[in-house]
């Protein structure tokens, strides 16, 4: 299979001189080909891209690139070279649909999505879920002792004893749109303001935070829940625990997010689009795709795994997931206001 593992140094290169060559001028009804831009982690996407290709005989170039294949998406808008957009981020894929970059399509199998986990074209459909959570370290603080909310955080009591990502992270992004319907802007504002202030670390990705509170160097982290998975699977540095917050009466529930796939608009091989499409929602693939990352599936017709929490075993908060998109850009605006996205400590 042909890879196109960029960074941002390369990512212009391998566009213009990989993927355009191979596949800007192929039309849908002679390819052979099928390019997907991933914005999740390569270990996760990776293997079930090889499997379809096996299956299939579609050859797939996967373009790995964080979360940089957004804008470069819409910097090809007038040249389109990819069929296929995976994301960690619903909300991305939601504002893309809503600026044009995304086609509707019916692919078999799509009723085993819930219709608020879904576009309403479903040019986008999420498959995983994750829920914000806080993971702490057992022989540093007590499940008593844990702050119970979000809103705790900015409490100067725990200054230097916990750790978050950038804001730029795309799951700080959706929690931060969630808080800001629940809170409104200048609330929501503050509170990015304060906990940046009272992290003992801003850093770029959640791995880092769950590493870094196994091993003891802080006391918790504010992470998706399947990082407190992946950590209880280390051979070490595993006596960790979850707090799901915001579940007191009254309080707003934790907050969910979901990875998924959307059909770009004007895609080059759009007819293995939809074969890959289809082929997703197999119950199989579909287990598959959240397994890797120890997520939840969607689908409730598919088991989570063992030591997770299944989405209707606490309160979640209510917004539904197609308002991250249009909140997207807006949101993060408001955290780059704050200075979070500014710093990596």
């Amino acid at each position: 299979m042909k890879r196109f593992k960029v960074t941002a140094l390369v990512l212009s290169i391998i566009l213009v001189v990989g993927l355009a060559a191979g596949c800007g001028s192929t039309s849908s009804s002679d390819s052979n080909e099928l390019v997907i831009y991933s914005s999740r982690n390569e270990n996760f996407v990776q293997p079930l891209l090889d499997k379809f290709q096996t299956e299939t005989g579609i050859t797939v170039k996967a373009l790995h690139a964080g979360e940089g294949v957004f804008n470069r998406l819409k910097e090809e808008k007038n040249n389109v070279q990819a069929d296929v957009v995976i994301s960690n981020d619903i909300g991305a894929l939601e504002n893309l649909r809503m600026e044009g970059f995304l086609q509707g399509y019916t692919p078999e199998g799509i009723e085993t999505i819930d219709e608020k986990y879904r576009a309403d074209d479903n040019s986008w459909f999420a498959l995983s879920a994750r829920t914000r959570v806080f993971i702490y370290n057992k022989d540093l603080i007590s499940e008593e002792d844990m702050p119970k909310n979000v809103w705790e955080l900015i409490d100067p009591k725990w200054a230097g004893e916990y750790a978050i990502t950038r804001g730029g992270n795309g799951g700080m992004i959706g929690h931060v749109s969630a808080l800001r319907t629940q809170w409104g802007d200048e609330k929501t504002l503050e509170w990015l303001s304060l906990i940046k202030n009272t992290a003992g670390a801003i850093t770029q990705g959640h791995g880092d935070i769950r590493r870094a509170v196994g091993a003891g160097e802080f006391k918790f982290g504010l992470v998706n829940n399947y990082y407190y998975h992946q950590q209880l699977r280390e051979p070490e540095n595993n006596n960790v625990g979850v707090i799901y917050p915001d579940q007191g009466e009254g309080e707003m529930g934790a907050v969910l997010n979901a990875a998924g796939v959307g059909f770009v608009q004007g895609s080059p091989n759009s007819d293995n689009a939809k074969i890959f499409l289809d082929w997703i929602l197999k119950a199989e693939n579909q287990r598959e795709f959240s397994y890797a990352s120890l997520e939840v599936p969607i689908n409730p017709e598919i088991e989570a795994i063992e030591e997770a929490a299944t989405i209707n075993e606490y309160k979640v908060h209510g917004m539904p997931l197609k308002d991250l998109g249009k909140h997207w850009l807006d949101t993060k605006e408001l955290i780059e206001r704050s200075g979070l996205d500014l710093e990596i400590r």
